[in-house]
Formats: structure tokens, C-alpha cells, sequence
């Protein structure tokens, strides 16, 4: 598996559906419980912020340390999408210009590619719960499901239920990668719903 040709796919995903949030959404519900949809584009970005701390050699902490360059930083706060896509493009500049074999987590070592695969679980998954926020019928890509879901199911141990995932979701054996990938980290693999309103407004 080519660990950087998942991120990048991944990404690419997530940032069609990051500039896909319309203007004033960001108090929108999300299928993350305890998370708008501001406060989930703020997790994207600390996720964009450890992978790159990893791929450029920093000790990736249990918080994020605002790594990337000040001007990234700030636009982030400021525009939410051009801040995502800024940062997502350079955190694959810093895959592209090469990386440690080993990042340390915490004061642990992990396998760069390990951490890479996770983030791209991670990233894919995020970017599917934005559309769902947003009220946009966009599931992640079959292919890149195929992938991502033996991932998920190497590193979600049952310790994380209930702290980092919620329970998995019963879904038929014979679903879709890309449903079962959902199920499997506590999502409901269906369309949004949508109410009137300025924009698609999803319900929870």
C-alpha cells in the first residue's frame, strides 16, 4: 500500500467536501456528537497540524503546536476552507519532499507509514461527516474505502469505543465498502436529510 498516494486521495476528498460549507454554517450539527461543524473543521486542522509535525521530523504532541508556517496558521482561523486547502497541500509538500521512517507519538515511535494510513482514515471519514453537516448526499469513493476500511480495523482497538469512536453501527455483510468503513466507526451509512432554509441544513 502507498501510504502517501492514500493521504493524498483521502484529502482530495475531504476538500471537496470542506469547499462545499456554505458561508454561516458553522454551528451546524454534525454526525459527531459533541462537535459543530466549526469545532469539526478545527479537528481537521489539528489532524492536518500532527501529520505534519510527523512528516517534518517534529515529535507529534497530544495537542496541536501550530507547526505549520504563521500565515497557514492564521488563514486557518480566518477562512476555514482556504485554510484546510493551504494545509493540505502542505502536509503533502512535506510527504513529497521526503520524511522520517519512525515519528514519535507522545514518546512513542510509530512507523511513518502507519501514521500516515491512520490520518488518512481519519481525514476521509471527517470529510464525509462535513457533507453530512452540510446536507450533501457525497460518499466517500469506493475505492478509497476498500482501502481505508482494513486500516480502520487494524488501529480502533475496543478501548477507543466511547472515547475516540462510538460503538459500530449493524450493517449488512454484503454493503458497500464504504458503508461498512461508516458502520464500523459508530456512523450511519445513510443520505442526509435536509429541512428549508438558506442552504441544505441536515438533521441530526
Amino acid at each position: 500500500m502507498n501510504t502517501g498516494e492514500l493521504l493524498e486521495r483521502s484529502l482530495a476528498y475531504a476538500l471537496g467536501s470542506v469547499s462545499a460549507v456554505p458561508p454561516g454554517s458553522l454551528e451546524r450539527v454534525t454526525p459527531c456528537a459533541e462537535w459543530d461543524l466549526g469545532e469539526l473543521l478545527g479537528h481537521l486542522d489539528d489532524s492536518l497540524d500532527a501529520l505534519y509535525e510527523g512528516l517534518t521530523g517534529r515529535p507529534i504532541g497530544l495537542f496541536p503546536k501550530g507547526t505549520f508556517p504563521a500565515g497557514l496558521f492564521l488563514e486557518a482561523a480566518s477562512d476555514p476552507v482556504c485554510g484546510f486547502r493551504r494545509r493540505a497541500c502542505a502536509v503533502l509538500g512535506a510527504w513529497a519532499a521526503g520524511h522520517p521512517d519512525t515519528v514519535v507519538v507522545g514518546d512513542r515511535p510509530l512507523d511513518a507509514r502507519v501514521m500516515t494510513a491512520v490520518g488518512a482514515v481519519e481525514i476521509a471519514v471527517h470529510g464525509w461527516d462535513v457533507s453530512q453537516a452540510c446536507g450533501r448526499a457525497r460518499p466517500i469513493p469506493s475505492a478509497l474505502a476498500v482501502e481505508l476500511l482494513p486500516v480502520a480495523r487494524c488501529v480502533v482497538a475496543d478501548e477507543d469505543r466511547g472515547v475516540r469512536f462510538a460503538e459500530p453501527v449493524a450493517v449488512s455483510p454484503s454493503a458497500p465498502p464504504r458503508d461498512r468503513l461508516l458502520a464500523f466507526l459508530g456512523r450511519l451509512p445513510e443520505a442526509p436529510r435536509f429541512l428549508s432554509g438558506p442552504g441544505p441544513v441536515c438533521l441530526p
